[in-house]
């Protein structure tokens, strides 16, 4: 990665990195600025992650990801660089982009859209691999029974996320009373 950002949303700390190729890693919401910038991997010394050095992308992303937060957003304008996966996951990452707003799919749905059901578990490693939270909706994903299931970032974030995109409620609700 190249460039990143770091900037305070109403939600927490987040960041972006970009490569040549486009958007290649968010950091959703941390307590503070030095988690962001481990998260990136940029937490050594030198490390600006602010808006007077980073690209016109880095700033849309910002952007973007800022409109989405305030309910202001649906969807996401942005050239995303999926090239640090395997061919696997670039499908599998390709296919949660496809996920409309405020819909929900089970692992077992996303697996039967690339390449069947009995990849299930191949799934959840790629969706828990996703560099591209939110853009990429992997807190869309839910178990086949309606559960909550997992999310990389802890389910209160994946319930939050939820919630804003008034899909909470389909979720089943032992796992919203967790």
């Amino acid at each position: 990665m190249t460039r990143a950002l770091i900037f305070k949303s109403s939600w927490g700390w987040m960041g972006v990195a970009e490569s040549r190729e486009g958007l290649a890693a968010i950091v959703l919401p941390q307590t503070s600025r030095v988690a962001v910038a481990t998260a990136l991997g940029k937490g050594g010394s030198g490390f600006d992650g602010t808006s007077s050095s980073s690209s016109s992308l880095l700033r849309e992303a910002r952007k973007q990801l800022m409109e989405y937060l305030a309910g202001s957003r649906t969807s996401f304008d942005l050239p995303l660089d999926l090239s640090r996966g395997t061919a696997f996951q670039q499908r599998v990452w390709k296919k949660l982009g496809a996920i409309p707003y405020g819909q929900l799919w089970s692992y077992r749905g996303l697996a039967s859209r690339v390449g069947g059901v009995q990849y299930a578990r191949a799934v959840g490693g790629a969706v828990g691999a996703n560099p591209l939270p939110i853009v990429l909706p992997c807190h869309r994903i839910i178990a086949q029974d309606a559960g909550l299931g997992g999310f990389s970032c802890g389910l209160p974030a994946k319930r939050k996320l939820l919630a804003l995109e008034g899909s909470l409620s389909r979720v089943r609700h032992a796992d919203r009373d967790r």
